[in-house]
């Protein structure tokens, strides 16, 4: 197993790998998200207190799911890197953080929109959100110190102890509506069981396309950085040269 993580791990080989999985990815997770906001935008009932404006959930949920879960494979990743001194391990980190970035910065403002007519305002220092916002701060911080050191390795080595450092605030977020008494409700996972199906359903396959977003996403900016990173490798010059042509 060993053996072929390691030659899985070499750039070349993961740059071809990332582009022959992109275009799959990218048509499953358009088809999979089209269809639950489809769903859930336009045939799904509405709620007997909410109304429509519970809709916004369909893009608030898997956001904020992602945000963490996205979170966990970076950590992932850079625990490899770190232990195993994995060159792509922290590449794929990095490729991960924008994406989860936009993820939660997602979360926190459709977060807020659905706030406003529950709670009748934008913004409070409600447990959930605080801890989500923190969440954001970590990933913008291991962006800038992944682009704070021109050696690669040190970038990596300092972007993934910060990851590792945040993976504390994970639980903070999923237990924060358990530890406090806050106005944000509780987490009902990926079955959301307490929803009724016909609303439910479509958020199921909204999560899921979330999900194959952020795969596809992960797959397009790791090539780039193969790229930057190997820019001095004959392949390199070869694919280059190819586009030129």
């Amino acid at each position: 197993m060993w053996k072929w993580l390691h030659q899985l791990a070499r750039p070349e080989r993961l740059y071809h790998l990332c582009g022959r999985f992109i275009p799959w990815f990218a048509l499953a997770a358009t088809i999979t998200l089209l269809l639950g906001w489809a769903w859930g935008f336009g045939f799904a009932p509405a709620d007997y207190q909410q109304g429509d404006s519970y809709r916004i959930m369909y893009l608030h949920v898997p956001a904020a799911m992602w945000s963490m879960g996205v979170y966990a494979s970076m950590a992932i990743a850079a625990f490899i890197g770190l232990v195993w001194q994995m060159k792509m391990s922290d590449l794929v980190a990095a490729a991960m953080a924008p994406v989860g970035a936009v993820f939660t910065f997602i979360a926190l403002v459709t977060g807020s929109a659905w706030g406003k007519p529950m709670w009748g305002t934008w913004w409070i220092w409600d447990a959930r959100l605080t801890s989500e916002l923190v969440l954001l701060f970590i990933y913008m911080g291991v962006i800038t110190l992944y682009n704070a050191f021109d050696d690669r390795r040190v970038a990596g080595r300092a972007a993934g102890i910060l990851i590792l450092v945040g993976v504390v605030n994970l639980p903070i977020i999923h237990y924060s509506v358990q530890w406090w008494n806050t106005l944000h409700q509780g987490s009902s996972g990926f079955f959301q069981q307490d929803i009724a199906r016909p609303m439910r359903t479509p958020l199921q396959w909204s999560i899921l396309g979330y999900l194959l977003v952020f795969i596809t996403l992960t797959l397009i900016r790791l090539r780039t950085l193969i790229l930057f990173t190997e820019r001095n490798r004959p392949w390199v010059s070869v694919i280059a040269n190819k586009g030129r042509k």
